[in-house]
């Protein structure tokens, strides 16, 4: 595994070779990811998987392979997979480490810090590691609106470092902590930073929360539709900062709301795809409910029989982009399963709608923190190690 001493070396070669000023670039170690070395204010994020190739490009843009050795490049250099290995110009590597200026670019994406490309699974991985406080204003107009109320900001700013904190410790082991998309925080590097976004990041620099002394499992979602869900029904294990709570406040926002229209045959289809056994699809119903209100399944009626599929399992079928939540009624008009629901996303946590609004009416992070949390605390990252 590198220091960012050694890269460091390297960059001042390679300014002093070209002849111009490269901003000082930190960076991970290419080697294997021993968690010893990884740099506690750092975050490792997958920006991409299983790509056979990908762009990488950048001002005073260097490389750097496994072994410690640069690797010359020209700008932009495209990066594929090759035998289970990393090709450049038809040269092999197991690993390479890019670091640029101000930013390294992928596919046309800057993103701060350095970005690590090696084979995994199917195809290259991609991981931006970088200062965690800076990922965090980069995620900030992913995930809300740098618009919102600041304090709505700084909401999302101390759950997504809890969440990222909390994810970095369950995944130390790992190539990466991260995933940057739904599956964990929504990331699309640095192009889109502002200064309140930073504002939000630096004024709660630090922060996270805890229950009994731990960080939090910091889960979120867009909009809960009138009530938060509580963690048991929705992944099995209860947890006690996560049991639900009722929030009006998101209601008055238009996502809060949905439709959508199907036709039977296009539904079928979709759940064909994911393994269920639903040819001839000819009615769907909603099942029972949870004591939150949310749809504990679904009932497919097919020419086998009917079939019962959870609401998480639905929605994962249908498409959580299509079937928003699992609090929806459905009937079935002329062919077409028509559904009518509340809130976007699994409910659990912090709801992102509710939040700006309870800083619109003069809430503080604080206290929209605790009451989406309760029973947690805010803390300073440094009064719990």
């Amino acid at each position: 595994m590198w220091s960012y001493h050694r890269v460091l070396q390297l960059i001042k070669i390679r300014i002093f070779l070209v002849g111009f000023l490269i901003v000082t670039a930190f960076v991970v170690s290419a080697g294997r990811k021993s968690d010893a070395a990884l740099s506690s204010d750092t975050i490792r994020v997958a920006i991409a998987k299983n790509a056979q190739g990908v762009t990488v490009d950048g001002e005073g843009l260097l490389a750097v392979r496994e072994s410690g050795a640069a690797v010359a490049v020209k700008a932009p250099v495209t990066v594929k997979a090759s035998r289970g290995e990393v090709a450049v110009d038809g040269v092999t590597y197991r690993r390479l480490v890019f670091s640029a200026a101000s930013a390294v670019q992928i596919n046309g994406k800057p993103y701060r810090g350095i970005a690590e490309i090696s084979f995994n699974d199917k195809g290259l991985v991609v991981v931006n590691e970088l200062p965690l406080e800076d990922y965090l204003v980069g995620l900030i107009n992913c995930e809300i609106s740098s618009a919102w109320p600041i304090e709505a900001i700084k909401a999302q700013a101390v759950i997504a470092r809890t969440y990222a904190i909390n994810r970095r410790e369950a995944r130390r082991n790992a190539l990466y902590h991260l995933e940057s998309s739904v599956i964990d925080q929504v990331y699309n590097g640095c192009e889109i930073e502002d200064s309140r976004a930073r504002r939000g990041v630096s004024e709660t620099a630090g922060e996270v929360l805890t229950y009994e002394g731990a960080v939090i499992q910091a889960f979120y979602h867009s909009n809960c539709g009138g009530k938060t869900e509580a963690a048991e029904n929705v992944w099995g294990a209860s947890i006690p900062y996560l049991k639900g709570v009722d929030c009006q406040y998101c209601l008055l926002s238009s996502s809060s709301s949905w439709d959508q229209r199907l036709p039977l045959k296009e539904l079928e289809g979709r759940l064909r795809a994911a393994g269920f056994k639903a040819a001839g699809l000819t009615d769907i119903r909603g099942g029972a409910r949870n004591n939150r209100g949310r749809l504990k399944n679904v009932i497919a009626v097919a020419q086998r029989g009917d079939i019962a599929i959870t609401g998480d399992q639905f929605r994962k079928a249908v498409g959580y982009g299509v079937i928003k939540s699992t609090n929806f009624t459905v009937r079935v008009v002329n062919g077409d399963a028509v559904f009518s629901g509340l809130g976007n996303g699994h409910g659990v946590g912090l709801c992102q709608w509710g939040a700006k609004q309870r800083a619109l009416e003069g809430f503080s992070y604080a206290e929209i923190l605790s009451y989406y949390y309760p029973g947690t605390e805010l803390k300073k990252l440094s009064g719990i190690r």
